[in-house]
């Protein structure tokens, strides 16, 4: 008897992963494509016009979250929702977020050949911005749907040149020409979400499949210093205001106040800059991002706590200033979903094992509404986040089809 994964196309799936990755290819090999930008908005067109020749109907919100669903034989029923994400940091890969979205939409296109009905729907989802490169904090298209973060604050947000996201979303919208807008929030019966790893573990064992037990607890946090600007020649030290030398003594007391000899921590400044950023003027300005990461939560509260402190003990001449932009605690997915994963990818014969995720992913926010699930395929060297970020095509058709049989089993 046929399933619906006799009917993925290993080939397929992988010419429609290098096609989108031309969307904001770089010289390196790699991905630049922000969120709501233009660059986005042709990849979205993209993915509507492969979606129109499946039969799939499009559908986005007040987020610009796109939805491509196949309809099942009771309209009225909450639909299951299977993707990931588009966007990409500045030197990005070409898989990661985007091989989940066209695993999904291999599902869906496997489906609608095998004839194979459904009970209810199941929507191939593209979540707004998951990278947080370009408005922070990330992930806020799933954030929205799932009611944790309102409309209001997600619009408000602001890019490096002052656009908001509003604004953006509201170009996005304007491109999206015959594509209906639904109601932001609206149930799931489910979300799987298919992804690379993004670390190493998978490849080292030699394993194909990782069944994603949870997500590991995550706090961010923006630190502006202000000073004095001066003459680099004639002010001496004696009144210099000097905002690097504040950050530096800050950032200094923070790496050694976290620091573990296990390893778990993980602590990182991956935004710097300093104004005005000239050879021969003292830095009055510097503004500094920190993301810190534990998987277990009275510890990320802990350590949290510690950053306003040492900052303020820290400020020296200038004035220091602490805004926590994200605190999401550690999570455990759904049981059942966790255990349907592994049955399907035993059936199929495909090794797989439990792995936690260091990485947030947007289905971080859907646990909150619905049973969720994750699957992991090798990454090369762990590398993500990288123009050499890469994934073999026979990983990728195994993630799919344990995809498909998993959602055959939730609605077929």
């Amino acid at each position: 008897m046929a399933t619906v994964s006799d009917f993925i196309d290993g080939e397929r799936l992988w010419q429609r992963l290098m096609q989108l990755a031309r969307f904001g290819e770089t010289a390196e090999g790699g991905v630049d494509r922000p969120a709501l930008s233009e660059t986005e908005i042709a990849a979205r067109a993209q993915l509507v016009a492969w979606a129109d020749e499946i039969g799939l109907d499009p559908y986005t919100d007040s987020l610009a979250n796109l939805f491509l669903r196949l309809e099942g034989e009771d309209s009225n029923l909450p639909p299951l929702l299977i993707g990931s994400h588009i966007d990409s940091q500045p030197t990005g890969g070409r898989f990661d977020g985007v091989y989940g979205v066209l695993a999904a939409l291999e599902v869906a296109e496997a489906f609608k050949s095998s004839g194979i009905a459904l009970k209810r729907a199941i929507e191939v989802v593209a979540w707004t911005n998951e990278e947080g490169s370009r408005f922070a904090p990330g992930m806020m298209g799933s954030a929205g749907y799932a009611g944790l973060r309102s409309v209001e604050t997600i619009h408000a947000l602001r890019d490096g040149a002052g656009t908001t996201a509003g604004e953006a979303i509201e170009r996005v919208l304007a491109h999206d020409r015959n594509i209906p807008q639904r109601s932001l929030k609206r149930s799931a019966f489910g979300y799987i979400e298919a992804h690379i790893e993004q670390g190493p573990i998978l490849e080292n064992l030699g394993i194909p499949l990782g069944i994603v037990t949870g997500i590991q607890g995550k706090r961010t946090f923006r630190v502006t210093v202000e000073g004095e600007e001066n003459h680099a020649g004639t002010s001496p030290r004696s009144v210099r205001k000097d905002a690097l030398v504040t950050a530096i003594a800050i950032i200094d007391a923070l790496q050694k106040a976290v620091w573990d000899r296990e390893d778990v921590v993980r602590f990182t400044i991956g935004h710097f800059a300093v104004s005005p950023n000239a050879p021969s003027v003292v830095p009055a300005r510097v503004e500094f991002s920190i993301d810190l990461r534990h998987p277990d939560a009275d510890t990320l509260i802990r350590l949290g706590d510690l950053v306003a402190p040492i900052a303020k003990g820290h400020t020296g001449p200038c004035a220091v200033e602490v805004t926590q932009l994200l605190h999401d605690a550690p999570l455990v997915f759904a049981e059942e979903m966790r255990d349907l994963l592994a049955r399907v990818a035993s059936a199929s014969n495909f090794p797989a094992i439990e792995i936690a995720s260091g990485a947030g992913h947007d289905a971080r926010h859907l646990h909150a509404i619905c049973p969720t699930g994750m699957l992991f395929i090798p990454c090369w060297k762990g590398v993500s986040h990288h123009p050499s970020e890469r994934i073999e095509s026979d990983h990728a058709l195994a993630g799919a089809k344990v995809l498909a049989q998993a959602v055959e089993r939730l609605v077929g």
